[in-house]
């Protein structure tokens, strides 16, 4: 390889230098008159050639320190040129009078016109551009993209051509062999000055130290392969580039601020951005000259084109922290949030990267992170991956730097990406584990947050409720108890050992100088897991091996129900044992605890809280016992003072229902029909006008909007239906006369808003009161007189027949009850017309009713009554038809039982076409074969029964003679 040496070009002497700096001081000197500025011009020019020639003829013989010097007096002629024709006003470039003055100062110094360089004897002298008229520029910039514009007599179509006649080139720049400006020049042995890679380029074509090579650009022949570096032009190259750029910034800047078309606008952008890459100062003069507050206002721009620029424009000047620091100043963050959600991908894309150059700023990420619609907006692009997998990715990559302040973890957290918060508050420092689960505490409380948390999260907030900072283990109590209401977290915390330390805290943990609030907490996260459905049998609560429903944990669970306690301890503990009571074993358990200990009056006393929800669970709980300690429930409500007034005050319909009135109204309605003492206690508050009231508002309508409407009438009418349980007691029989249950009751069967419940019930309380019927109906005041006396009073007086006839026609006799009856005295329920409606109810689907309904049915065609006209005025109503329409369409073993009572009664004591009727059906052998085969006991004989009536089966009663033949 051919080396190529270096060579510094140089001053002469010291003495010369101080001689170079005296005249370059009296140059710059500030002259009046144009002509003293062109003499000082081309004294500088002069000054800079003798420079020139010094350091060629004794460039090997100069040393470092003299070089530097000769260099830097080089510069400051340049300089003094460069400030000389600074100075020339705009007036004189095409003024006649300096060119006279040109020549004239150029014949007088001894310079030949070649020796003037090309910007003084052209039209394109060089300016500063705070010289230029700038109203002139503008129109001359905005001119430029509608047609050729001419300025100071040239014609320019580019910003860069104007750049170049402010600050024009010399020829002595470019490279003879590329035309182009050189970077590195250095000088041959020709004489010749060409770009370093262009020469040794050429160098390289002869590797042959021995063959001849010419100048590439005289021809001459040349010896030597060696060049010389050229530091005063590579000096004055630079500085000019330094120059022209600075001035096409400058230049480009007035197009953006003052141009309206959009093509100039994109031109000037795309200089910037060309320069903005090139080097440092670029940016750093477009940080000082406002170019990068300025393009702020162009992300409004109504062109999709000018803001893409724009923004690509300003992801270069972000790259300093300069830049970012007057960018966060701007709009252009909101602004470019707004691109954020644009249709087009160009946008996106050019937002997104601007956004992302803008994170790296550790001074920006609260600005970024707290401007509207940021966080949303990005979490919503990482999470459509499919949708822009590029914006995805960087949308991701910003999120990740904006993690790196704290406030932003709990935007995202708001606007549901919480993988950061949960990330920090399992990875990170113990500071940061606090700071990170007072934001999650802040958030569930502020809104209800639906959280999926990973395991590692669980343990982490579990480890923290151990912490001896009460305000540590108060925040994570608050977050458990909100993760804990979402369903697929219960499993986790479960997974994570959060039940044992809420027993734990329950149980066990007692600290005096801390609050309850601890307790009440823990109760409300295990309520909330308890409730999610998982498997109570086998989740484990202590070391020791007890289970959730073992007798351990609900012996403790049913003592600590406490009326002192606070009322959200209660509220959950109540929940806990209601989400047990929903399995046959835990039940049991919670059955057997509550009896053993008298543990019902407590929750007996819990139901009057003021605390609407505790109130309400507690009446739920009740309700759940009612079957099993139905009677300890009601006399403990009669035992506590004024319970029964406030349960009659509670089921009174006042305004909207709630959903507390609905649970009062069917606890009563859940509790044993048959305790006496309840529901005379019930008659003496006057529950039945307060119930009657409100199931007639329920009925006109008032209240049918509500939700719990359905469940309150329900409650209502079983309540009203439980006093017919105790007919016997004379007070509950007085108040049922009073109020005519009978027809009460007969208008909820029929009435068109009833529930298949309310039928039921309605059915229940009719039975109750037709049982009674035979019993309360008294034979007509002719039978009780005896003949004796009807004798001796027709004797006495001849009249009294025709009024015994007349008296007799006024008094209803029931042919039936085989006395005088009436829907308020006796609860006839032919008087009431309720058989009707019970046959209706035969067809109904649900088996309950119709099961109910010929329990009715029955009650008519007991031994004590008129069983064959009973059985007439059944007939009359098409009873046949429908019972065994009953019969077709059920398979139960008590509607069979109770259906084959009616039928039975039918075949006995029916007419003809009864009789045709009942034996004609085609399914009734069918059913009961089947009950016969398939039937409980009394089915089956019942059964039987109506077989033998039928033929279908021998009559075993019969007796049968043998005749022998």
């Amino acid at each position: 390889m051919l080396s190529v040496a270096t060579i510094n070009v140089s001053q002469e002497n010291s003495m010369e230098s101080v001689r170079a700096t005296m005249e370059r001081q009296t140059a710059r000197r500030t002259r009046t008159d144009v002509t003293q500025m062109i003499e000082s011009l081309f004294s500088s020019v002069k000054l800079a050639k003798d420079l020139s020639a010094r350091c060629k003829g004794r460039a090997l013989q100069l040393t470092d320190d003299e070089m530097q010097n000769i260099a830097q007096d080089l510069e400051n002629a340049l300089q003094n040129i460069y400030d000389d024709l600074g100075r020339i006003p705009a007036s004189a470039f095409a003024s006649n009078a300096y060119m006279d003055v040109l020549i004239k100062s150029q014949s007088m110094r001894g310079y030949s016109e070649a020796d003037i360089p090309m910007n003084v004897t052209g039209s394109r002298p060089r300016r500063s551009f705070r010289d230029y008229d700038t109203p002139k520029l503008a129109d001359f910039l905005q001119g430029m993209y509608h047609e050729s514009h001419e300025y100071g007599g040239q014609i320019f179509n580019t910003l860069p051509e104007v750049a170049e006649y402010i600050e024009p080139v010399y020829d002595a720049f470019f490279c003879p062999l590329t035309n182009e400006i050189m970077t590195d020049p250095v000088t041959i042995q020709s004489g010749v000055t060409c770009d370093r890679r262009a020469i040794q380029e050429y160098i390289e074509k002869f590797p042959d130290s021995s063959e001849p090579f010419c100048c590439p650009v005289t021809k001459m022949p040349m010896q030597s392969k060696t060049v010389m570096s050229n530091a005063s032009l590579k000096s004055v190259i630079e500085e000019w580039t330094m120059r022209n750029e600075a001035m096409r910034v400058r230049i480009a800047r007035t197009a953006l601020s003052l141009s309206t078309a959009d093509t100039m606008v994109l031109e000037a952008l795309h200089e910037l951005k060309l320069l903005a890459k090139l080097r440092g100062k670029n940016r750093e003069l477009m940080h000082k000259i406002g170019v990068t507050k300025f393009l702020a206002r162009l992300l409004d721009n109504h062109s999709a084109q000018i803001q893409c620029d724009a923004l690509e424009l300003l992801c270069l000047l972000a790259e300093d922290e300069e830049g970012r620091d007057i960018i966060g100043k701007t709009k252009a963050i909101a602004r470019t949030i707004k691109l954020l959600s644009s249709n087009t991908s160009v946008e996106r894309h050019a937002a997104i990267s601007f956004l992302l150059e803008l994170s790296k700023s550790h001074l920006l990420l609260e600005n970024i992170g707290s401007t509207p619609g940021t966080i949303l907006i990005l979490t919503t692009m990482k999470i459509n991956n499919s949708d822009d997998p590029i914006a995805s990715e960087k949308a991701g990559a910003v999120l990740k730097n904006l993690e790196k302040c704290t406030k932003n973890i709990k935007y995202m957290a708001e606007s549901g990406y919480l993988e950061p918060l949960q990330s920090h508050l399992v990875e990170g420092s113990e500071e940061m584990q606090m700071e990170m689960v007072s934001f999650l505490s802040e958030l569930v409380q502020e809104q209800e947050l639906t959280i999926d948390i990973t395991r590692s999260t669980s343990e982490i907030l579990i480890k923290m409720v151990h912490n001896c900072n009460p305000m540590v283990r108060k925040a994570a109590f608050d977050v458990l108890v909100q993760l804990s209401l979402h369903r697929p977290n219960s499993k986790m915390l479960v997974d994570a050992g959060a039940v044992p330390v809420m027993i734990e805290e329950l149980f066990i943990r007692k600290v005096d100088d801390e609050p309850v609030n601890s307790m009440a907490s823990a109760a409300t996260v295990l309520a909330n897991i308890v409730e999610s459905g998982i498997d109570p049998d086998t989740t484990v609560v202590n070391k020791e091996g007890h289970l959730l429903t073992s007798k351990y944990s609900i012996y403790n669970f049913v003592h600590m129900l406490k009326c002192f306690m606070p009322d959200d301890l209660n509220l959950s503990i109540i929940r806990i044992l209601l989400a047990l009571t929903e399995l046959p074993k835990p039940l049991a358990t919670v059955v057997a605890v509550i009896r053993e200990n008298h543990r019902g009056h407590a929750i007996v006393e819990l139901m009057s809280s003021p605390m609407e929800a505790l109130s309400l669970a507690a009446t739920r709980l009740l309700i759940t016992l009612s079957p099993h300690i139905g009677h300890t429930i009601a006399e403990r409500l009669c035992k506590t003072q004024g319970q029964p007034r406030k349960l009659v005050k509670s089921i009174s319909h006042a305004g909207r229902i709630t959903e507390r009135q609905a649970a009062m109204a069917m606890l009563l309605a859940k509790l044993p029909y048959r305790n006496t003492s309840l529901n005379v206690a019930l008659v003496q508050e006057g529950a039945v006008p307060a119930i009657l009231s409100a199931i007639k508002e329920v009925q006109n309508g008032a209240a049918r909007s509500s939700r719990h409407a359905v469940p309150y009438m329900e409650g209502l009418v079983g309540a009203l239906v439980r006093l017919t349980g105790t007919l016997y007691s004379p007070e509950v029989l007085k108040v049922a006369m009073d109020h005519n249950l009978a027809l009460v009751l007969t208008e909820l069967l029929t009435g068109p808003a009833g529930s298949d419940e309310v039928q039921r019930l309605a059915a229940v309380g009719l039975e109750n009161l037709s049982y009674l019927s035979i019993k309360l109906s008294q034979p007509p005041p002719d039978e009780l007189l005896s003949k004796k006396n009807n004798i001796l009073k027709l004797l006495k007086d001849p009249k009294a027949h025709s009024n015994k006839k007349s008296s007799h026609q006024q008094v209803n006799v029931c042919l039936v009850h085989r006395g005088v009856c009436s829907p308020a005295s006796t609860f006839c329920l032919l008087e009431a017309g309720a058989v009707e409606g019970l046959l209706s109810c035969l067809e109904n689907d649900n088996v309950r009713v119709v099961e109910a309904a010929l329990g009715v049915l029955c009650t008519l065609l007991d031994e004590r009554v008129d069983v064959e006209k009973s059985v007439a005025a059944l007939s009359e109503l098409d009873a046949a038809r429908r019972v065994l329409g009953a019969l077709r369409q059920h398979r139960q073993n008590v509607l069979w039982q109770k259906c084959f009572c009616v039928v039975e009664k039918l075949l006995e004591h029916g007419d003809d076409r009864c009789v045709r009727e009942v034996t004609g059906d085609r399914v009734l052998p069918t059913a009961l074969v089947s009950a016969f085969h398939r039937g409980d006991a009394s089915t089956k004989q019942a059964a039987e029964s109506i077989l033998r009536r039928l033929h279908k089966m021998p009559d075993y009663s019969a007796t049968y003679v043998s005749m022998e033949f």
